[in-house]
């Protein structure tokens, strides 16, 4: 490949042989051979093997070359050589040529290194080698000298064809890509909004958008039918290891469809992407209910790549001399149980009863768990003494357990908190145990979520309060039968990891209306948080529904990354703060008071601003 008459390091093959050329970089690593002297150049193609000798090389070449570092910026002329034979490199593209070197520019000189660049080891038979371990935070501080790494710029760029392929299937089935506001007006999504002080309009806010969900259905409104958007969105949300507080998601939304069709075409996209990133993922996706996940897995994001399927054992023990069980299920509770088969050398006694029952399992927030292993056909445990013989042998039936096998289960009056902790239980299990097959991906679909959630003074959104309910017709005020409702929702989950989550929305004013009652939401509250929507749903809003791809997650789960960070190119740290600008950082008097800003608190209430 050549531009402008300069080629490109990673380009260079045999068939350039005898080929003048101009390469343009920096200098990856440098061997000095006495007479000979090696660089090896990086640019963004890759590398090549640039050589110095006192024959072919001018006398003030060679000496400016022995001048060279690490991370400088050159440009040379040359002429390709092949390789003599048992100097060639296997393990790189160029690993059979060589550059002869003619002329030499030094165009920037490079300080001493914060840490090593290179991740290559250029000798001959040399492989990829290892970059010491660097903080975090270091790398982030001088990110651009990370993004330098090879690793790094096959990440950044698979990331861009990642995404481009998906524009580019969007593009093909009538998708238009349309910007939303970045400054929009505060509104309740579940978590916090970043907001952004006007100030032409003194102490009152914008709000980064969380996503452009109110946008996104009120272009279905106008008709557009068919909207995607790679954009970025803002969550003030308490800190996790893989979030960020700006993230990017594909947005997608289209009119006059159900959920088979917003279904059908996100697995046909995602299908799309694994597969620019190498990987085959077989359709159709399963699909689940949201009670069913979390009766058989204890989450709502389950991890099918391995067994440890729930069984119930309530009503084994419903009639128990046990004293612990017959408590919990005289108070409503259940019992929950999992079989690990063929695990009983390395769950040993010691490690169920004393790492496991007394240490591991209450920090799930569960008080106990019972353990029994499998031996003879018969159950063995200091509990089961307890048991009757036909509960033992439904245990063993219901568990469908076998000699070397271990059962765990985990009673509790809170259902939630038993399905929870055994969840929990049954990842931790599969770590240690290594029962997760490396290089397999498991999509599937959760569907049927609880349309709200119980808190303390009513219910919440589940998902946000624009997804439609299964059925139109409720009692806004009534509790129990909003808990009942379920929604027409659905998320996108594999390997446990939750990719994506939509609705079909609601398109009818009175049904978002009736849900904004049920929220507790007054007439006023409405008018000022929601009234140009509500306005919006009385000019004919058709039928709409879509879905969000957490596109950060989504390219780090096909690249195989540690972290959502290794595949963007200027991250906040774990701290949600910027190592290399040091944002969020302190502003100037003079600037909040431009804003409307200094002094609020000796002013008192501060109008936009909720307290």
């Amino acid at each position: 490949m050549v531009e402008n008459g300069r080629s490109f390091c990673g380009t260079l093959s045999l068939v350039d042989v005898g080929n003048e050329v101009r390469l343009s970089g920096w200098v990856d690593a440098l061997r000095d051979h006495g007479e000979v002297l090696f660089i090896h150049l990086r640019d963004r193609t890759g590398f090549v093997q640039a050589v110095f000798t006192p024959e072919a090389t001018p006398r003030r070449i060679c000496e400016l070359a022995a001048s060279l570092r690490s991370e400088f910026c050159v440009s040379l002329r040359g002429v390709v050589h092949k390789r003599a034979e048992g100097t060639e490199n296997p393990h790189i593209e160029t690993g059979n040529i060589e550059v002869v070197v003619l002329d030499l520019s030094v165009l920037s000189h490079a300080a001493p290194l914060p840490f090593p660049i290179s991740e290559k080891a250029m000798i001959a038979g040399g492989g990829t080698g290892h970059v010491e371990s660097v903080s975090e935070d270091l790398r982030l501080q001088y990110r651009y000298l990370d993004l330098r790494r090879p690793s790094m710029q096959d990440h950044i760029t698979r990331r861009y064809r990642i995404i481009k392929c998906a524009r580019d299937f969007l593009d093909a089935r009538g998708f238009v890509e349309i910007e939303t506001p970045m400054l929009t007006k505060s509104t309740p999504e579940g978590a916090r909004d970043y907001l952004v002080p006007s100030r032409l309009h003194t102490r009152q806010f914008y709000a980064l958008p969380q996503s452009p969900q109110l946008f996104k259905q009120l272009l279905m409104m106008a008709g557009f039918e068919r909207y995607f958007q790679v954009v970025r969105c803002f969550r003030d949300e308490d800190l996790r290891p893989n979030r960020q507080p700006e993230f990017t998601q594909l947005d997608m939304e289209a009119s006059f469809i159900d959920e088979e069709f917003i279904l059908d075409i996100t697995e046909e996209l995602v299908t799309r992407m694994f597969r620019e990133g190498g990987i085959a993922l077989q359709r159709p996706f399963p699909r689940i209910t949201h009670s069913e996940a979390m009766s058989t897995y204890g989450t709502d994001r389950p991890d099918t790549r391995f067994g440890l399927k729930f069984f119930e054992a309530s009503d084994i023990f419903e009639n128990t001399r046990y004293g612990i069980f017959k408590q919990i299920l005289q108070r409503g509770g259940c019992i929950k149980g999992i079989n690990v088969r063929g695990q009983s050398e390395k769950l040993s006694k010691n490690v169920l009863q004393n790492e496991y029952a007394k240490e591991i399992v209450p920090s799930f927030g569960a008080k106990g768990m019972t353990w029994m292993r499998v031996s003879d056909g018969e159950l063995d445990s200091n509990i089961v003494q307890f048991f009757s013989e036909e509960e033992k042998r439904e245990v063993l039936k219901r568990s469908n357990a076998d000699d070397g096998d271990v059962i765990l289960m985990i009673a509790d009056v809170s259902h939630n908190l038993a399905v929870s902790s055994l969840g929990q239980l049954r990842l931790h299990l599969a770590n240690r145990l290594q029962l997760i097959p490396p290089g397999i991906f498991k999509p599937l679909w959760v569907t049927d979520f609880p349309l709200f959630e119980a808190v303390e003074d009513g219910v919440a959104s589940n998902h946000h309060p624009f997804t439609a309910p299964n059925c139109e017709d409720f009692d806004p005020f009534d509790r129990e039968v909003l808990l009942d409702l379920r929604s027409r929702a659905y998320d996108l989950v594999v390997n446990g990891e939750e990719l994506g989550g939509g609705s079909i929305r609601i398109n009818k004013k009175n049904v978002q209306l009736r849900i904004f009652q049920a929220l507790g939401l007054s007439e006023k509250e409405i008018e000022e948080k929601f009234g140009f929507f509500v306005r919006a749903l009385d000019y004919g809003a058709p039928p709409h529904g879509g879905i969000a791809l957490g596109m950060d997650r989504v390219v780090s789960m096909i690249l195989n990354t540690a972290s959502i960070r290794e595949v963007t190119a200027f991250p906040k740290n774990r701290s949600a703060t910027c190592p290399l600008t040091q944002a969020p950082s302190p502003v100037t008097n003079e600037q909040l008071n431009e804003l409307g800003l200094l002094n609020i608190k000796e002013t008192g209430p501060v109008p936009g601003v909720e307290e």
